[in-house]
């Protein structure tokens, strides 16, 4: 029995880590703000995009929809001569059109905003970039200036250091008066 109370907590402790993790966190907004973006996909496509399209097909095909446009294979027909599309078996191309429409414009809007998003990440990236190299550039022109420091007293303390010597060698050099 204490093993599976043990093994409770455990799965309990797992799943809290698991929903406590941010990613989870940010796929859970992802989905929301999704829905709601398919609604604006939808209506655009929808009310504005495919009711031109159809207008334009419609034209060019000579009916007033394309839900109008059918291939019977068998046709039944009600008392007053009308064709009874429940019992008729045909194929619905504009059904089909209009599916095929309402893709080709789904994947066209999402393919330009993520073009838009990406080039957006892109510009980003490099800025965060360009910022990295000229602090690392600012880093390396602090350390040459140090350095140059370093050298500068470095040298001063050689000559400093130098120059005792170079007197004793000058007396060295003198001849010796006797």
């Amino acid at each position: 029995m204490a093993k599976k109370d043990k093994e409770k907590k455990g799965f309990f402790k797992e799943f809290k880590e698991f929903i406590s993790r941010g990613n989870i966190l940010d796929m859970a907004i992802g989905v929301i703000i999704g829905g709601a973006f398919t609604a604006i996909v939808t209506a655009l496509c929808d009310n504005i995009l495919r009711p031109l399209i159809n207008g334009f097909l419609a034209l060019v095909l000579g009916k007033e929809s394309l839900s109008e446009i059918y291939t019977f294979i068998r046709t039944a027909k009600l008392e007053d001569g009308t064709i009874d599309l429940v019992n008729s078996i045909y194929i619905d191309w504009g059904a089909f059109i209009n599916a095929v429409i309402n893709f080709i414009l789904i994947a066209l809007v999402l393919f330009v905003i993520m073009k838009v998003i990406m080039k957006l990440s892109a510009i980003r990236q490099q800025a965060k970039e360009s910022i990295e190299a000229a602090a690392e550039k600012r880093r390396a022109e602090k350390e040459a200036a140090q350095a140059a420091v370093i050298a500068e007293n470095a040298a001063e303390t050689a000559v400093d250091a130098e120059a005792p010597v170079a007197e004793q060698v000058a007396e060295a050099d003198k001849p010796k008066e006797e």
